[in-house]
């Protein structure tokens, strides 16, 4: 038995030799298990599917916020509503109600508020709101009233109508009516002029008498048609000429009559002027072909009290409104040899010139008076009354001259003049204070004045009249 021993290494360690560190020797690697097999590696696809599938979330993501998300945001906004305020006269809303809306599928942006106004005091009220920036953006006025609307109206863009095509457009007297200091300030959506107005049942039995197309002729015609009782006094006017009381137009009527004779209204002291003024009292004075104790000419003709009449084409409306019965026809005012003058009184659209919509309101008036349009208008106004407002349009003439109301007023459009001596613009201004002048002169020559009482008292009126309102007297 061998007593333990402390083993001494081989070669003593020296003193303040440090002592080798202790190696661990590995361990053996273990083999798997006889029938498992070793572990395979990883695919790459595997190791990347998360990332995979993170970055298609990430694109869905993309795509719904720029497909769905973004255009909510960024879609664009729905323009501003432009409401307009239009102010008409005569057609009724119902059928401005269907022209707007039409106008609509394609403008959904404007709203347009039409509002028929009463004509009593009308061009007062119509200054007075657009004075105070309250009034309408359109507004309807008379051909007469340029040179009292004038700092009221803005002028047509060239863009809407230039002035070559609004003179190719429109007839003539338009161009005289709306233009002032190299502008026009209004468009005409209808035409109206004086008609003579024939009871064809009167004239059917009278074969022998024709419908006159002269003065002298119409002259004749009245006197042969006139009927008188007993006494001597008119039962039935040959017709309604001669008074200012009682013939509807008479103011449009002697204007008319001036102005074929060459005259100039605003000088009434010259010879063609007088012809004139004198040439109508013969009707009641001289020939007694009418007679005051007659009712006023519209309801005279539209009870057979009256041959003949000359008044504008709406009053053909009234008169059927009154007696559907009545088979009569209009025709062309009588002439002057050698002349081809007609009278014009007819109503135009304008745009405030303090309206903040300008643009929309003029682009609506274009509309207005596009042929489609006002083939629309006349139409749908036939509906519910005799017939629409005659076109403004030259190329339009065609379509209603065969039409036994407005063909009478479409025929002699292209020589029509016209001058403030129009009735029933009840514009308490320019019109109705030159017709009271005139009115007292045929009063007057009917009450067998001195002529140069009359004439001073209607020259000075009408001078001042004209001048107030920056006109001077011309053809």
């Amino acid at each position: 038995m061998v007593d333990e021993q402390t083993i001494e290494p081989p070669f003593p360690i020296a003193a303040g030799t440090p002592t080798p560190p202790k190696i661990d020797q590995p361990a053996a690697e273990t083999p798997p298990p006889p029938g498992e097999p070793a572990a395979l590696s990883e695919p790459p696809l595997k190791r990347f599917l998360p990332f995979i599938i993170g970055f298609g979330v990430i694109l869905l993501l993309i795509l719904l916020i720029s497909k769905v998300i973004l255009p909510i945001f960024n879609k664009p906004k729905a323009p501003d509503v432009i409401s307009l305020t239009y102010w008409g006269l005569w057609e009724p809303e119902n059928l401005m109600t269907q022209i707007v809306d039409d106008y609509r599928k394609d403008h959904p942006n404007i709203s347009i508020q039409y509002v028929r106004q009463s004509s009593k005091d009308y061009r007062e009220r119509l200054q007075s709101s657009l004075a105070k920036g309250e009034g309408p953006d359109i507004f309807r006025w008379h051909n007469t009233w340029l040179p009292m609307l004038k700092n009221d109206l803005t002028p047509v863009p060239d863009e809407i109508y230039s002035a070559n095509e609004f003179d190719a457009t429109f007839f003539p007297i338009a161009k005289k009516d709306v233009y002032i200091s190299g502008s026009y300030y209004g468009i005409p959506l209808e035409f109206d002029s004086l008609a003579l107005y024939v009871n064809e049942d009167i004239f059917g039995q009278n074969p022998d008498v024709k419908v006159p197309t002269t003065w002298d002729n119409f002259r004749q015609t009245a006197f042969k048609l006139t009927q008188r009782d007993a006494r001597g006094q008119v039962v039935r006017g040959g017709a309604a000429m001669g008074t200012t009381n009682n013939v509807d137009h008479f103011s449009d009527i002697l204007g008319l009559m001036i102005l074929q004779n060459g005259g100039d209204p605003g000088k009434p002291g010259e010879e063609t002027v007088t012809a004139a003024l004198k040439f109508y009292t013969l009707f009641s004075k001289q020939d007694r072909s009418w007679s005051e104790d007659l009712p006023n000419s519209t309801l005279a003709f539209a009870t057979g009290k009256a041959a003949m009449m000359l008044a504008p084409s709406w009053r053909a409306i009234e008169i059927n409104q009154q007696n559907p019965q009545l088979n009569f026809k209009l025709y062309p005012v009588p002439q002057l040899p050698g002349t081809n003058v007609a009278w014009a009184s007819y109503w135009i659209e304008g745009v405030a010139k303090k309206s903040t919509k300008q643009a929309a309101a003029w682009e609506f008036l274009k509309y207005l008076s596009s042929p489609e349009v006002l083939t629309k208008m006349y139409q749908l106004a036939g509906q519910s009354r005799l017939f629409g407002e005659p076109y403004p349009r030259q190329e339009m003439v065609t379509q209603l001259q065969a039409d036994p109301y407005s063909g009478a007023i479409m025929t002699p459009a292209q020589s029509s003049r016209s001058w403030p001596l129009a009735a029933r613009t009840f514009d308490n201004g320019l019109n109705d204070r030159v017709i009271k002048y005139y009115e007292d002169a045929i009063n007057a020559y009917l009450a067998d004045q001195e002529e140069k009482q009359i004439l001073e008292p209607l020259t000075s009126g009408v001078t001042q009249v004209l001048s107030q309102y920056g006109l001077t007297a011309t053809k």
